[in-house]
Parts: C-alpha cells; structure tokens; sequence
C-alpha cells in the first residue's frame, strides 16, 4: 500500500499570505492546492505565482466548478494547474467538458450525492474523488466517524482514488490506517500551525509511520 500524499490547501484571502505559506512548506508537501476563498479573491493570478515557484509540483485549482467546464478547465490549466474540482452536483457534460481540458478532474463531495452518482462519474472517466468534512459542518460540532471511514471504503471499493480533507490533524490520520488514502489534504492544520513547516514535516512523519515510505 503506498504512503498517501499530503495536500496543502492555500485556503487564504490574499496572495501574499498565500505565497508566505506556500514558500515554507512546497518543498515538503506533495501537491499544492490553490483553495476556493484564494481563487475568488484573486483569481488564476495565483495559479500562474505557485506555478512559478513550484514548476515541478502537483497543482490543483479548486475552483468548485458547477458549469462551464470546459471554459474553466482551459482557463486554470493555461493559467498552470494540472487538475481542477467540480462539485459533485455540477452535470455529467461539465465534468467531461472539464475533463477534456485539463489532466484530471476531482470530484468535491458535499450535500446528498449518493453512489448511484458515484457510478455515474466512473462511468464518465473520473476516478478521482474528495471526500469532506465541510469547514461549516467542522464549526457546528461534527467530527470524522464511523460513518465516513465506511463511505471512503465504499468509494475505494468501486474505484476511486480517494482524499480527505476537512480540519484534519496529525492524529485524526490513524483513523485511516491500513485504508489505500489517495492523499491527504490539510489548510489551517499546516498553515495555522504555529511553526508551519514543522505542522507538514510532522504529517509526512505520521504518513511513514501509518503506511511506510
């Protein structure tokens, strides 16, 4: 089973915070995620700075997309990403659009979707999914589960290279031990940290430890 990736979610306001954070720990982390909040503020502007910095990292643009797929994907992989997101409640011909623009889409997991969609989306090509804990849900109390280790299962199960993401720390990963976790994405657990490199140096040490190298 191989060691999961780990994802840094530049979920800032401003470029400039985003850039600071992105410059400690790019080095460490395995891909780089320009978050929705950073997109919406300043656009692919800060696709094309991380590209710069980081020419040979994973970049994801989460840029949520819920139509005009294609127009999106072209935009975001010119500007540099090589993987965008679509919500999982955008159609099935925007997922493909996007997926004829870009390298791969990631399908973002929130609200009601259910595994007959999920069957819908593999049989369109796309074999990437997001699984969430929504910040908003994080904030009125809820936590990862049962529940959710069972529906990450079933998603592997049917096919899915599958990453968690949502108000993950380093002791929140042993829940997912001996689970095939695509990768694991974390924003405020790294760059809220008081020492952020050492916030991802210590997630990639817990990710040895659980999967091996």
């Amino acid at each position: 089973m191989s060691k999961p990736n780990l994802q840094i979610a530049l979920d800032h306001s401003d470029l400039p915070s985003a850039l600071k954070d992105v410059k400690n720990v790019g080095d460490i982390v395995d891909i780089l995620e320009v978050g929705t909040i950073l997109l919406l503020q300043v656009g692919d502007e800060a696709v094309k700075c991380v590209r710069a910095m980081y020419p040979n990292k994973k970049i994801v643009a989460d840029t949520k997309c819920a139509d005009a797929g294609g127009t999106v994907a072209e935009n975001v992989r010119k500007a540099g990403a090589d993987w965008m997101t679509c919500i999982c409640s955008a159609t099935i011909p925007t997922m493909k659009a996007a997926n004829n623009e870009i390298d791969e889409i990631q399908i973002e997991l929130y609200g009601d979707w259910t595994y007959e969609h999920a069957q819908q989306w593999l049989d369109a090509g796309i074999s990437q999914a997001i699984y969430h804990q929504s910040r908003d849900a994080l904030l009125a109390g809820e936590t990862w589960g049962e529940k959710d280790l069972k529906r990450v299962q079933k998603l592997i199960e049917m096919g899915f290279r599958v990453s968690v993401t949502g108000g993950l720390d380093v002791d929140t990963l042993k829940l997912f031990k001996g689970m095939p976790i695509y990768t694991f994405i974390s924003g405020r657990g790294i760059t809220a940290a008081k020492n952020p490199r050492l916030a991802a140096e210590q997630f990639q040490k817990e990710l040895i430890r659980l999967w091996g190298e």
